[in-house]
């Protein structure tokens, strides 16, 4: 049986900071921490969008007085999804810690 990997790639090497841009080698790293951030920040921002229209719209059903029974549960819903999506943003944020000046 042949080796069906080329002999000049090794699988463990690692990249040498040098040969890029230190710009470029920090987007990496920062990509390689946390995989998919902008896509999850962008679903948190849309979903917490929609829940925001959605009570927005909820609560103008509930000053006009149609059909409270079920607005109010569907307001308490949106509010939830809203709060939900602020939470996993605030969670999903990268973390940079400042050095206190003591």
């Amino acid at each position: 049986m042949a080796n069906s990997t080329p002999k000049n790639r090794n699988p463990s090497r690692k990249i040498n900071p040098g040969q890029l841009s230190p710009e470029k080698y920090a987007k990496l790293k920062a990509e390689a921490k946390a995989p998919y951030r902008v896509l999850r920040q962008f679903i948190y921002l849309a979903f917490g969008a929609s829940g925001f229209i959605g009570a927005f719209v909820f609560l103008a059903q509930l000053a006009a007085g149609h059909e409270v029974t079920t607005a109010l549960p569907n307001l308490a819903l949106q509010i939830g999804v809203v709060a939900l999506m602020v939470w996993l943003f605030r969670l999903d944020r990268p973390t940079e810690r400042k050095p206190r000046a003591d």
